[in-house]
């Protein structure tokens, strides 16, 4: 699958209490078409997005043009400033996703999180987050570790680690993409990798130097 094409995915469309087991997503991975499950649900939220992958800088997946000859390995932080899905607060929500781009995810949530916050979110992925969801060979409650400055932003859980730097300008300012073609790359920075690691039953990698970017999502549905 294009990255183009994944990516409408994760913006346009229940955890298990610890881990989903690979039996039950088999045959549902990113590209399956979205399921409806019981009653449309009323969502929207502002959420903070971290990611490196193993694309060179800038990714051109985020541009709409995806490279075609080697394979996107990436992790994703996802946390929730602010938002909603029928009622229920969404602030404060905070998972990380690893994908091999069109093949599989794995998402970690974090397990600091409060019950009313994992409900919350067990509605949520299948809607805004489709593509992870249906791809995902794993949803696990795991310990994540967060940790930001100035210019740096750090976050692990047990199977991947991620550090990344701001990558500067002009004047030594922050490089600022406008308008990016996904919901999901608004207010984008760039960033460049220092660490981004994987050690999982599906894969394992090491990069470092590569793409890394924040943005902020503004999704609703």
């Amino acid at each position: 699958m294009k990255r183009r094409d994944f990516s409408k995915l994760l913006g346009a469309a229940a955890i298990a209490p610890v881990v989903t087991p690979l039996g039950a997503f088999r045959g549902m991975g990113p590209s399956a078409p979205a399921r409806a499950s019981g009653p449309r649900r009323a969502w929207s939220f502002v959420a903070s997005v971290s990611e490196c992958c193993s694309c060179d800088i800038p990714c051109s997946c985020n541009f709409g043009r995806p490279e075609q000859d080697k394979p996107c390995h990436g992790t994703r932080l996802i946390e929730l400033r602010e938002g909603q899905i029928d009622g229920a607060s969404l602030a404060g929500i905070a998972f990380a996703v690893t994908f091999y781009m069109g093949q599989w995810t794995r998402v970690y949530i974090d397990d600091s999180m409060t019950a009313a916050q994992f409900a919350a979110l067990d509605q949520l992925l299948p809607v805004a987050f489709g593509g992870f969801d249906r791809g995902a060979r794993v949803k696990e409650r795991v310990s994540m570790s967060i940790e930001r400055t100035a210019t740096t932003l750090r976050y692990s859980m047990p199977e991947s680690t991620v550090e990344m730097r701001l990558m500067p300008g002009l004047d030594g300012e922050p490089i600022r993409i406008a308008n990016l073609p996904n919901p999901a790359y608004q207010d984008y920075v760039q960033y460049e990798s220092v660490v981004h690691t994987h050690q999982g039953p599906d894969a394992q990698w090491t990069y470092s130097g590569t793409n890394g970017f924040q943005s902020v999502m503004r999704a609703s549905g």
